[in-house]
Formats: structure tokens, sequence, C-alpha cells
């Protein structure tokens, strides 16, 4: 009877353990699943194109853009959206402004997982690339493009669209992936080296008409001269680094593509860890070494340095002209730091000045599916509006950004403005303009990597080799050479999970590259799911033990 009693107790207790451990994990996991069946939210069918568009309906459409703080570049989204809705009063569009395209990324990436995405976005394709990995949440822009009647320049379309021949082919062929369009062409850009040119004539120097990595580093050291207080003799402050890159991601890329080096195939091979890539991370350690050269992340925007005369050559985007030289409307440093001197605006370095090569860069806009396709070709219209003149011209008047049709590049208002170059410090900033001029001179030079699930990992893992480097060397951490570049390959391959990307034609699913962890919430789910799990084992096993023993 006792030995029955004790049987009862030990079942009494193990169902009072086991009913707290569900009670104390079920809402766990159902929350989890909730999470997680959301973290690869689909079940969109493939955008097919209305016979007709419903334009007696309503329609709200989300935009979701980028700006650097501009309030011109605000006013001028908000002007277009005014204008688009005065044509189209039934579409109402909502504006949501980003100050990085990081964080769009990552909102989408977010809002993918809950069905939730903006109708229209600001984005580059490496994103995109991402996105798809979602079936059907980007939609081909294929059959729009080509539609008679609301296509691009199509017969029922309520404003004057640019024809497909009317945009710039080098861009729109820049949003295609994997043979199919899935953004228009927004804006374009390259990088420029905008050179003190008084300082490189002050260190007994003539610039060349065009740029070399060897002509660069040559100044960048004579420039590291100092006198017997610690003043560099070139500008008489106790700051000074000649060469400062911002994007080193870029800066990366484009000497791998001048050396005709790998950095990746179009089906998404990773070929970044390679010789030369060595060769040239030696190289810049020699520069990071003496303190000759920096980086944006390491040391701060290269035009702070630049205007105060702390800097000799900044490379940054075209589209950050209004940032560099004396004169520079949107400087971030104050007046009585500004040095004053000769701007001169220059292609980034090359290794082979016969065949320059350079990146384009530039944000274009997609359109994300949605169940109802009446809203897609709502959304359509909006982002046709954004190839229109009107905003076209306006927008690349901000910075140094060109637009991507030949319709707004050969306007008369267009041409104009360009000729105005050097009228005033604002509009007509001499320096924008040349940066401008600059990208439209050599499109035939401009060349885009390969897009692939995994291939904004292998831009960054480009940049990161750089970035090491430098740390490293100003970390005084031992010299750079074989050894260091070897384990440098191996971290940063694994920081970005690139190898598990590439060589064996091997592809993890987005959620394990580009699409990030899962949401904080859900680790903090799971991880108590499983310490509830080691609570109830622990248990049993401890009782288990005692039974044993009381028998």
């Amino acid at each position: 009877m006792k030995k029955s009693n004790r049987k009862c107790s030990i079942i009494f207790r193990h169902r009072a353990v086991w009913t707290a451990f569900l009670l104390l994990t079920c809402p766990f996991l159902a929350c989890s699943f909730l999470l997680t069946g959301c973290h690869g939210h689909e079940g969109l069918s493939a955008f097919d194109m209305p016979e007709e568009f419903d334009s007696a309906r309503d329609y709200e459409i989300t935009f979701w853009a980028k700006n650097d703080t501009n309030k011109t570049q605000t006013a001028i989204y908000e002007k277009a959206i005014s204008d688009f809705e005065r044509i189209y009063p039934n579409i109402t569009v909502n504006l949501r402004l980003y100050t990085d395209y990081g964080k769009i990324y990552n909102d989408v990436i977010t809002n993918i997982a809950t069905g939730t995405t903006p109708n229209v976005c600001i984005t580059y394709p490496d994103h995109i690339a991402t996105y798809l990995t979602g079936a059907n949440q980007v939609v081909s822009l294929d059959e729009l493009i080509a539609d008679d009647e609301y296509g691009l320049g199509g017969s029922k379309v309520g404003f004057d669209s640019p024809a497909p021949d009317e945009i710039i082919p080098d861009f729109l062929e820049e949003c295609v992936i994997d043979g199919h369009y899935y953004a228009m062409p927004y804006m374009r850009s390259t990088e420029a080296c905008y050179v003190n040119k008084d300082y490189v004539e002050k260190l007994g120097y003539t610039l060349p008409d065009i740029l070399t990595w060897d002509f660069v580093w040559e100044v960048s050291e004579a420039a590291m001269a100092q006198d017997e207080e610690g003043n560099y003799i070139v500008n008489g402050q106790k700051v000074l680094i000649p060469f400062i890159y911002k994007s080193t991601d870029n800066m990366m890329i484009q000497m791998l593509r001048q050396k005709d080096a790998g950095y990746s195939t179009d089906a998404g091979d990773i070929l970044l860890f390679n010789d030369t890539t060595g060769e040239l991370l030696k190289t810049i350690a020699e520069h990071a070494r003496t303190g000759a050269f920096s980086t944006f992340k390491i040391s701060s925007y290269p035009a702070n340095f630049l205007d105060a005369g702390q800097c000799i050559f900044a490379i940054d985007s075209t589209a950050g002209a209004t940032w560099m030289g004396t004169d520079a409307p949107l400087s971030d440093i104050s007046e009585d730091k500004i040095v004053r001197f000769d701007t001169e605006v220059m292609t980034v370095p090359q290794f082979d000045t016969n065949n320059p090569r350079m990146i384009s860069q530039g944000p274009s806009v997609c359109i994300f599916n949605k169940e109802d396709p009446q809203d897609v070709v709502a959304s359509w219209l909006f982002v046709q509006y954004l190839l229109t003149n009107d905003v076209q011209i306006a927008y690349s008047e901000t910075e140094g950004y060109v637009p991507v049709t030949y319709k707004a590049m050969e306007s008369k208002e267009y041409q104009d403005y360009l000729a105005a170059a050097g009228e005033d410090d604002d509009l007509h900033y001499d320096v924008k303009i040349k940066a401008a001029r600059l990208m439209l001179d050599n499109v035939e030079h401009t060349f885009v990597t390969p897009v692939f699930v995994g291939s904004t990992s292998l831009r960054d893992a480009a940049g990161q080799l750089i970035e090491q480097t430098v740390k490293s060397v100003r970390r005084g951490q031992g010299a750079v050479d074989d050894a260091f570049i070897e384990d440098l390959y191996n971290d940063v391959s694994s920081l970005y999970r690139l190898d598990r990307i590439g060589a064996a034609g091997v592809r993890v699913s987005a959620e394990e590259t580009d699409l990030g962890k899962l949401p904080e919430t859900s680790v903090i789910l799971l991880a108590s799911l499983a310490a509830a799990w080691v609570f109830i084992i622990a248990y049993a096993v401890r009782r288990a033990v005692k039974e044993k023993a009381e028998r």
C-alpha cells in the first residue's frame, strides 16, 4: 500500500511539473512560431497585369525614400507627390523618409516577414536580390514597362512618361536581375576624388589629367613632413591625413576591377580572397602605418578634413559634392575652421589611365507586390512620375547626381544649369556641377558588381578587409604579411558567412545570409524555451536518482 501511495505521489508530482512546464512554455512556443513563421512571409501570387487600370477606385500607396537631411530633397519629394496626386486625385502617396539606405533595407526585411512592405521603395540592386528570396515579393517590371497603355511612354499615362529608349541603357541594365527588370533607375553617381590643388602644388607636384594610385600615394607620403614643433609643413597644422576614403568597399572593388582581378562571378561565386587583394592590402597597410591614409569609419568624414585644410585627397560620392570645398553649401564644420583652397574634382585613382574604371552607383526604385494587382499599377504610375523631367532635373540639382533619362539630360533646363557652374555657391556651386560633369563624361567607363543573394555581404566584406588592415596597423598589432592576410580572409569570410556562399554552388537561405538574425524577441523567447527544457530535464533526472535511492 505504501509503495502504491509513493507511486501515486511521484505521478502527481510529475504531472504538476509537466503542467507548470506547459503553462510556462506554451506562450513562448506560440509566440516563437508566430515570429519564425512571419520571418519568411510568402504566399503572394506573381503579378499579372490587369486588362485595364481601374481609375474609378481610390488607392493609397506608401513610398519609402532616402535623403541626407537635405530639406531641398524633401521638398522635391513632397512636390512630386503633390503634382502626381493632382494628375491622379484617386491615388494618395504617403512618404516615409530615411537618412540611411541600410535602415531602409533592414525595415524592408522586417516588413517582408510580416507582409507589410511599402508599395514603392528607394533601394539598390544588391538589396533587391535579397528581397527576391521571398517568393514574388518584388514585382518584375518587364510586363509593366512594355504595356502599350500604362508602360513607359504609354498612351493612357496621364503625364509625359519617358519611353524605354529615352532611359540611358547603361543605367537601365543595372536594374536587371536574373534576366528581368526589378527596378527603375532613379539617380546615378560615381565616386570622385576631391583634391586640394594648392597643397599638391605646394609640395612641388602638378596634377595629371587622370590620377594614378602611385601619384596619390607619393604625394600623400610627401605631405607627412613635419617641422620641429610637430606641425605639418604643408598646412602648418598639428592635424593632417593626406588621403581619406569614404567607402572602403568601393575602394577595394574598384581596385580589383582596375587590375582585372577577381571579386565575384555573376553566379555568385566568391573570388575576393585572392593574391591581388592581399598585395593591395599590404600597400594600403604601408601608407596607413605612416598616417598618410585613413578611412571614414576610422577618422570621420573626408569632407570635414578637406574643408579644414587637413586632407589633400578626399574620395567620396559625386552625390556628396555639396559638402566638399571651401565654399561648400552643406559643410559640416564651423566657418572659422574652413581653409581656402582651389578644389579640383577628379576621377578616382587608376592603375591604367588608358582604361579607367569606376563604379556606377545611385538609387533605384522597386515596387513590392500586393494581393491586388491594381495597387501595383497605381504604384507603377508613381514610379514613372519620378522619371519625368520635373523630378529628375530638380533632384539632380540638389547634389552631384545625374538624371537617368536622355530627355532630362538633353533638356534646355538641365544644360543651362550645367553651364551656370560657379555663378553662386548654392544651386550652381561649381564643385557640385564639376562632380556631375565627371559622371556624365565617364558613363562608358563605369561598371556595376554582380547581384545575387549574398552580394550585400560580399560588398561589406570587401570594405572590412581594408578597415581591419588599417585598424591593425594603427594599433601596432604586427606586420601585415601573408599570415596576417590568411587569418584576415578567414575571419572576414566567417563574419559575413561567405564560406557558405559560392564556390560549390551552395546557397543558404536569405535568413542565414542577408536577412540577418532572427528578431531579438524571437531569440529571447527561444532561449527561455531552452532554459525551461533544461529545468524539466534536470528535475526529472534528479527525481529519478532520488527514487532509485529510496528503493
